[in-house]
């Protein structure tokens, strides 16, 4: 649906000369995800920037530049070679060390291009040479992104759109007006290895490392005690004491059928875990936004979901509130929102709540592929601590129906056929799922899916707890559980 939006529209920027249109890339930052570890790819950046800049080049007026090295080694070697100053000529000053862009802290873009953008409906677009480049992870005014080489990353802020084919078209034009192609701004392979020979250094590495544990003074600068456990501070809005052992007897429980199960969300084919649980960040208006503001904190100190994965608080709100999450229970709507109890829209977050407090467990029902991408931890622990006891899709990534089953919730995958399309779903039916109480791994069981005007239907379900240990995991209650009891129990 992203692309569907008609290219070549314009749309005015208020106070600027230029117009903003789809394709365009407003945000290109070197980051430090991965190949900033990789010298040659950032000297060649550096060159990029260089030769560039030798011929009156620079990045477009509405792109967001920014270079954040996962190390200062490499600030080190980009000065000895003097290429950090060419990377400041076209945009790309240091703003840090460690994750930015790629975990969605590359700050707003110029309020006026975002009012554009928003009013033409338009896809912008960014350039990052991170590894993530989920949908609503980068920019809340960014449909689509994509990954690139430190070098690619100048290049596209140069051009300025992604609406351009960089092996055939110019990318600007020179001081006397001349067009410029990327191979005139492009290193070879023997500039990029001369300087890398004469700048990367084992003294480089000694000498930012030599210390590196002692940290800043802002580090050193944090209150400790000689307690040997964590005394979980209640006025702190980073890290809290989770509620996963709250209530847990010494011995596990058994499996049991899922009774009258509410449906909390209806979700598509290849929804990520970064849709399940985001980790960028978040505005005032959401459940997370709201919890912090009651605790006095301020927006701009907000941070984002990823900094503030040790507080369950946060995440529990974060959980299914990517901007660009579809819940198929509502139409035409887009962000972490459901149907409550009452039939009305609410938050995920407070229709989770509130189901909790009448005691009704809930299901969610997705597509293909669902919980691809990164094996995020939070997106089953979100899951779970939102009440919800399964989770019923055409298919699983690997690694996300394993962390599903570790922490109690029961992943099913359709069977003969049926879909979630195919049973005409609208979120207000109820669910029951039998057979739970003698489960064996992989085992078939029946499903009654109760319809609002009292019909009924019976589908097969595959429980896709796969191993006779992810049994025990769930009599447990989770592999936390299961381990803790299993500890108790040795000591």
């Amino acid at each position: 649906e992203t692309f569907k939006r008609p290219m070549g529209k314009q749309v005015v920027v208020e106070g600027e000369d230029y117009t903003m249109e789809s394709g365009k890339v407003v945000i290109a930052s070197i980051t430090s995800c991965t190949n900033t570890s990789n010298p040659y790819v950032m000297i060649g950046a550096g060159l990029v920037a260089r030769k560039a800049a030798a011929l009156g080049l620079n990045r477009k007026p509405w792109v967001k530049t920014s270079l954040a090295p996962g190390s200062q080694v490499v600030s080190a070697y980009l000065e000895a070679a003097g290429l950090q100053e060419d990377l400041d000529k076209v945009g790309f000053n240091l703003v840090g060390y460690g994750c930015t862009t790629c975990i969605g802290n590359s700050g707003p873009i110029q309020p006026e291009l975002s009012k554009a953008i928003a009013e033409g409906d338009l896809v912008a677009t960014s350039v990052l040479s991170g590894n993530r480049n989920f949908e609503g992870r980068i920019s809340p005014d960014v449909r689509a992104n994509y990954l690139a080489s430190p070098p690619l990353v100048v290049a596209y802020a140069l051009a300025g759109t992604l609406d351009i084919n960089l092996a055939q078209d110019a990318i600007g034009t020179d001081k006397d007006g001349n067009e410029v192609f990327l191979k005139d701004i492009w290193p070879t392979s023997q500039e990029v290895a001369e300087l890398v020979e004469a700048t990367v250094t084992r003294e480089a590495f000694l000498t930012k490392y030599a210390d590196v544990f002692k940290g800043d003074e802002k580090w050193q600068d944090v209150e400790t005690t000689n307690q040997k456990t964590y005394d979980w501070p209640p006025t702190s809005t980073y890290v809290q004491n989770p509620p996963y052992f709250q209530g847990m007897s010494p011995e596990p429980g058994v499996i049991t059928n899922l009774e009258n199960a509410k449906v909390l969300a209806i979700l598509g084919d290849m929804i990520t875990t970064d849709h399940i649980s985001p980790a960028g960040a978040f505005k005032e208006s959401t459940p997370a936004g709201q919890y912090l503001t009651e605790r006095q904190v301020a927006p701009r100190e907000f941070n984002s979901y990823g900094s503030r994965r040790g507080n369950h608080e946060i995440m529990m709100r974060g959980t299914f509130a990517n901007i660009r999450i579809k819940n198929e229970m509502l139409d035409s709507v887009e962000g972490g929102y459901t149907k409550g109890p009452d039939g009305a829209q609410a938050s995920i977050f407070d229709a989770a709540m509130a189901h909790q407090g009448n005691g009704t467990p809930l299901v969610i029902f997705g597509g293909e592929q669902y919980g691809a991408g990164s094996s995020r931890d939070w997106a089953a622990k979100g899951t779970a601590l939102l009440g919800v006891k399964a989770v019923i899709a055409e298919s699983f990534e690997r690694i996300h129906r394993s962390n599903l089953v570790g922490m109690g919730v029961i992943p099913f995958e359709f069977t003969n056929g049926d879909t979630r399309k195919s049973l005409g779903l609208t979120g207000d039916e109820t669910v029951s799922i039998s057979g739970l109480d003698t489960i064996q791994p992989l085992q078939e069981v029946p499903c009654t899916i109760t319809f609002p005007n009292g019909a009924e239907k019976v589908i097969q379900l595959k429980c896709r707890i796969d191993t006779a240990i992810e049994i025990e995991y769930i009599e447990h209650g989770g592999v936390l559980h299961y381990v803790l009891r299993n500890l108790a129990s040795a000591a």
